[in-house]
């Protein structure tokens, strides 16, 4: 690890079981242990013993105290978020199951925040091999079009409502994601124990990638707000995100329908786990929608 990216004190010298996952403008996220003597990073039934570590380091670029402020602030902020969704996003009976990382410890002076390891897939990777899947059975048909089967599609489809219902809840909850994209879910496969309670698993089958419980990450940009615009800006972001990476899917390539159809899936979950808050919230989307396209067209 260079040394201008010191780690917090609760880390120091065990450089050896840091793995870096991701890096981007706000901080660096990490593989490692926390509060654990397990320096193996396999999976673990103690979740205290495989975390994921962000740091948002110093940016030399901002005056000192204005970058600390800035720091303990955003960490600040996204732990209450998480721990607020913690207790609030699965809702008993209703049928969603959705959840947020367990927060593991924080420190906003040091500007870190360790959360729950989830063991999964990313949704991003789970669509690009459902859509992986898709062309080898093209190819073995030796089929000329890309449509899938009724079964394949509904796999899909279960995915994308489960999206929306879990987006839905979020929005009840009162919070906004700021940056809702396929790369910000993992789908946690999930079996009953012994003691009724669900565990994450290993899948079992390229399918089961798509199946199980999902789970919401990054929420770096993150705020409080029960305004529809808000909402309906959370909701194009994710649509911009689906039309991006996963364009196929978008343009109905697969199940022979019109473009947007399938996110359509998407939205029809959102409006049922909402209820009369989130008509209002999809009205205010097509809104939103119109401006975006003024701007593209103007550039």
């Amino acid at each position: 690890m260079p040394a201008s990216r010191l780690l917090p004190t609760p880390f120091h010298g065990s450089e050896e079981a840091f793995h870096m996952i991701a890096q981007g403008a706000e901080g660096v996220v990490y593989r490692t242990n926390f509060l654990s003597s397990n320096s193996s990073t396999s999976p673990s039934n103690d979740i205290s013993g495989n975390a994921a570590l962000k740091i948002r380091y110093p940016k030399p670029w901002r005056h000192p105290i204005l970058d600390r402020r800035l720091t303990r602030q955003r960490i600040l902020a996204e732990a209450r978020v998480l721990v607020k969704l913690s207790r609030e996003l699965r809702a008993p009976g209703d049928g969603i199951s959705g959840a947020v990382p367990n927060v593991l410890g924080m420190s906003s002076e040091e500007g870190w925040l360790a959360t729950e390891w989830i063991e999964g897939a990313t949704v991003k990777a789970g669509i690009r091999g459902w859509e992986e899947r898709q062309r080898v059975l093209r190819e073995k048909a030796q089929r000329g079009d890309d449509v899938a089967s009724e079964a394949q599609l509904e796999v899909l489809r279960a995915l994308l409502r489960r999206i929306g219902a879990v987006v839905g809840r979020l929005h009840v909850c009162g919070i906004v994601h700021g940056d809702l994209t396929t790369s910000n879910m993992m789908v946690r496969a999930c079996k009953p124990s012994p003691m009724g309670k669900a565990e994450a698993v290993a899948s079992t089958s390229d399918d089961d990638k798509l199946e199980g419980e999902i789970v919401l990450l990054d929420f770096g940009l993150a705020q409080q707000s029960i305004a529809d615009e808000d909402r309906a800006v959370d909701l194009y972001v994710l649509e911009r995100a689906f039309g991006s990476t996963h364009p196929k899917v978008m343009e109905g390539r697969y199940s022979g329908q019109s473009a947007g159809a399938m996110f359509d899936e998407v939205l029809q979950a959102y409006a049922v786990a909402t209820g009369k808050a989130g008509k209002i919230t999809l009205r205010k989307l097509e809104d939103v929608r119109m401006r975006g396209r003024k701007k593209s067209m103007l550039g």
